[in-house]
């Protein structure tokens, strides 16, 4: 279990604040620059001559990349401290939404696939390094819960922004926006980063938990980080289906109009964040956050079925897809608790790394899945994929529980 914080009465309230706040920025950020593609597909499709399954191999390589280094970081995160990781990852990202404006052929593309995913895979293991060592003990759930709301915003405005920039001027336009936003917020945490400066780690043979002989690496022998680790690669099988091809096949299944894919991507999103706030109040005591977690990936998993198999209005859809949000984001600051739980003393940034990686291959591999079937015109199984996935959350979830008590081999 990770050291003690703070207690709140020791903290002013603009300090931690300070601290929520350009962390969770930041992470916005990392989230707007995981759907700079998606929502331009329909452009990208046609300005490269591609189909869905090319499109969704960009995110393959962009999360598979973002994977190692997520991992990787971690690491780098307690030797060096998160600031220097931090500042190099938005500069990466800022290069990358560039560099998608300027491709001129679909090669160039994947290349910045692969340096994007090098800047989002630091986030994680910094982010969350920086709010448990830095924010006091009442007020991480408030903490979780505004990190977990500000990535929902960051995927719900990147549609918002980037289809009507696409619309109006070109998608070109649009990407070189995103550059100026990772950009201006590389700027914002050079300004603060007195505020977020901590020291590298101490040695990982010293921290309790470390392990006899074990190193820097025992925490690796911990059956709930594994378990951790699964419940995060099935949420991002999930997400993916909603990030990239739920909307679409939605539309094709309910005749919704073409205009209201983004709108439900964004609704889902904007649902999600408000689920959050709710999931910070909730997550205060920590003995429910399994409970928590499996009735509100039910009800997701309920609102999936139903755009699957039901015949429905159009405009019940981006409703739904609100509703689905929502649950989805009541999860998240339970989620983060768990996290939290099963972190060996001074390994923070090794422990997020490697669970959170579990994002990324998910995400990486989803869209080899549902590009595929989007091509085969087959909408209904994407939406049925989807339900399928959350419901194997429940169980991940119930599991956590059940090994965190566990030894390490």
């Amino acid at each position: 279990m990770s050291s003690p914080t703070t207690s709140a009465s020791a903290v002013p309230l603009q300090q931690d604040a300070g601290v929520i706040g350009v962390v969770g920025l930041a992470h916005l950020v990392s989230h707007f620059s995981q759907l700079l593609l998606p929502p331009l597909f329909p452009w990208l499709k046609d300005a490269f001559q591609v189909g869905y399954t090319e499109l969704g191999f960009l995110m393959t390589v962009f999360f598979a990349v973002s994977c190692g280094v997520q991992a990787a970081s971690g690491f780098l995160v307690d030797r060096f401290g998160p600031l220097p990781v931090l500042l190099g990852g938005l500069g990466m990202l800022g290069l990358a939404a560039l560099g998608f404006a300027a491709s001129t052929s679909y090669s160039m593309l994947l290349c910045f696939a692969v340096v994007a995913g090098f800047g989002n895979g630091v986030f994680h293991p910094v982010d969350y390094t920086l709010i448990n060592r830095k924010v006091s003990a009442p007020r991480l759930g408030h903490a979780y819960s505004f990190h977990g709301v500000s990535g929902a915003l960051g995927w719900a405005i990147a549609p918002a922004i980037l289809v009507p920039l696409a619309v109006t001027v070109s998608w070109r336009a649009s990407l070189a926006v995103a550059a100026l936003l990772a950009w201006g917020m590389w700027l914002l945490v050079w300004l603060r980063r007195d505020h977020l400066a901590l020291p590298p780690s101490p040695s990982a043979d010293s921290a309790r938990g470390a392990g006899e002989g074990g190193g820097g690496l025992a925490f690796l022998r911990l059956p709930s980080v594994w378990m951790c680790w699964g419940f995060f690669f099935l949420s991002a099988c999930a997400l993916s289906a909603v990030q990239t091809f739920a909307p679409e096949a939605a539309r094709q299944l309910h005749e919704v109009p073409l205009a209201w894919v983004a709108l439900c991507l964004s609704v889902y999103m904007a649902a999600n964040a408000g689920g959050g706030i709710v999931g910070g109040f909730l997550v205060g005591d920590g003995s429910r956050s399994e409970r928590i977690i499996g009735f509100a990936i039910a009800g997701a998993a309920t609102v999936a079925l139903a755009i699957a198999l039901l015949p429905l209005p159009a405009l019940a859809v981006p409703v739904l897809f609100g509703v689905m949000g929502m649950a989805a984001g009541v999860a998240g600051p339970s989620r983060d608790l768990i996290i939290k739980r099963s972190t060996p003393a001074q390994a923070s940034g090794r422990v997020y790394g490697v669970v959170y990686s579990g994002l990324d291959i998910g995400q990486a591999l989803a869209p080899l899945l549902y590009g595929p079937l989007m091509d085969g015109q087959h909408y209904q199984a994407v939406l049925l994929g989807l339900a399928g996935v959350q419901v194997a959350l429940i169980f991940t979830a119930i599991n956590v529980r059940r090994v965190a008590g566990a030894k390490p081999a």
